[in-house]
């Protein structure tokens, strides 16, 4: 435990130092072998069956899906869709922010796409619009981890596969969470706006003409809307597994961004396909190492180790969760989501087995932890992204930020934690699992 606890602090001080997060994982894991006698030849043989893996697969492939779509056009006609319904609001650009990056993450299962394809439209229109840029900023930034929530969530793919469970009730698990934080994020935007006279609204327009716009929007939105449909009914129905159905988003993103939306040409679809390369080498060389370290620790017993010390600091289930919550927040605040969630799924999936915790459960609490984190400083990966696209400093949109985490998410991650049944409401009714 002592060398385990050793490890894990050279790693958050790399990361804290900016070496990239695989060379950093890959220093920790490596260090932690050498320092317990563990074979690193059979640990380098795991981390090579792991990431080759069949189910795995469904990792590029739903990379590829997201930036097919992002590139194809899909995020324009999402955001005049859901426009068509509440644009002409006071703050309604800041509901079709919050909207469209939880139907983004539908499609996408991944935060940083949505804070690339919805940011670059959004803050910048709504600065137009008169908002300030600092709400703009934040909103989107908080908003884009609703991908964690709304399947396919790329992370928590990587969480039940990591720890061996299914990955429909994974997500099944955070889909009420997530429509309820998209609801609380579009109220917290009307709410903070109500007095901001400087927001450009435009007039409400005829009952019959505004009904004829969401029709209109709504059918250039068509294919867009079905591709989630399509993945999700695949899964849940059985005729599909989440790497089959990945690879069907794939072959559904190429001809409807070519030839419907014609955003994509057959040039960029090279170049999207290098970058999504790009993006899994990235990803797979993290979760290499992290499987080497994981088998070393359980060869080593750290989990147990730990589920013991956690038992012994307090036999109450509901102080010990406070203190995995607060340990994922911190995890979250140092790490990408993906990397969190392994981490997740190695060092306190078996504590709350342990406890007696549903590892379904154990999911949602996982995926709105790790949101929370991504976005919670002094790391904030995807916060400090979504300042990145605006071009703001971070003293402009952080207390906008606190506000939204503080009111939404926060609240969010404490209900998803003491009531379970918002996580198991859906696959026990899906899926029957008990």
């Amino acid at each position: 435990m002592v060398i385990f606890l050793i490890s894990m602090l050279v790693i958050v001080l790399l990361l804290l130092a900016e070496l990239p997060v695989a060379f950093a994982f890959g220093i920790g894991a490596i260090m932690f072998t050498f320092a317990t006698g563990n074979d690193i030849s059979f640990l380098v043989i795991h981390g090579f069956n792991t990431s080759g893996g069949f189910a795995l697969l469904a990792l590029p492939l739903f990379i590829l899906a997201g930036i097919l779509m992002a590139e194809g056009g899909i995020s324009n006609r999402l955001l005049d869709f859901v426009n068509s319904i509440v644009g002409r609001l006071k703050g309604g650009l800041g509901a079709v922010t919050v909207l469209t990056c939880a139907l983004f993450g539908a499609i996408s299962g991944s935060s940083s796409a949505a804070i690339a394809a919805i940011g670059q439209i959004m803050i910048p229109r709504m600065k137009e619009e008169g908002y300030p840029e600092g709400h703009a900023t934040a909103l989107v930034a908080c908003s884009s981890v609703l991908a964690l929530l709304i399947p396919p969530s790329i992370p928590m793919i990587i969480f039940s596969i990591t720890g061996g469970l299914s990955v429909g009730a994974a997500f099944l698990s955070t889909i009420i969470p997530g429509i309820m934080l998209t609801v609380i994020y579009c109220c917290l935007n009307f709410w903070f706006l109500r007095n901001n006279t400087l927001i450009k609204v435009e007039p409400a327009l005829p009952f019959v003409q505004a009904a004829r716009g969401v029709v209109t929007s709504g059918y250039n939105a068509f294919w867009a809307l079905l591709m989630p449909v399509i993945i999700l009914g695949a899964i849940y129905t059985g005729i599909a597994t989440p790497t089959e159905a990945a690879a069907i988003a794939v072959i559904y993103a190429i001809p409807v961004s070519l030839f419907v939306y014609k955003g994509l040409t057959f040039k960029t679809l090279g170049s999207a396909t290098v970058r999504a390369v790009i993006m899994t080498g990235s990803i797979m060389a993290v979760l290499f190492f992290l499987f080497i370290m994981s088998r070393a620790m359980i060869l080593e017993q750290v989990p147990k180790q730990l589920a013991e010390a956690l038992l012994m600091l307090s036999d109450n289930k509901l102080v010990i969760l406070l203190v995995i919550n607060l340990l994922l927040l911190l995890i979250g605040m140092i790490v990408d989501d993906i990397s969190g969630g392994v981490l997740a799924a190695i060092i306190f999936l078996p504590v709350v087995q342990a406890l007696g915790i549903h590892p379904i459960h154990f999911a949602a609490i996982v995926g709105v932890n790790l949101g929370l984190g991504n976005v919670s400083p002094p790391c904030a990966p995807m916060l400090y992204m979504a300042g990145g696209v605006a071009k703001l400093p971070l003293n402009k949109y952080i207390v906008p930020t606190v506000k939204l985490l503080c009111f939404g998410h926060l609240p969010m991650v404490v209900l998803v934690t003491f009531v379970p049944d918002l996580a198991l409401f859906l696959p026990r009714l899906l899926m029957g699992i008990e």
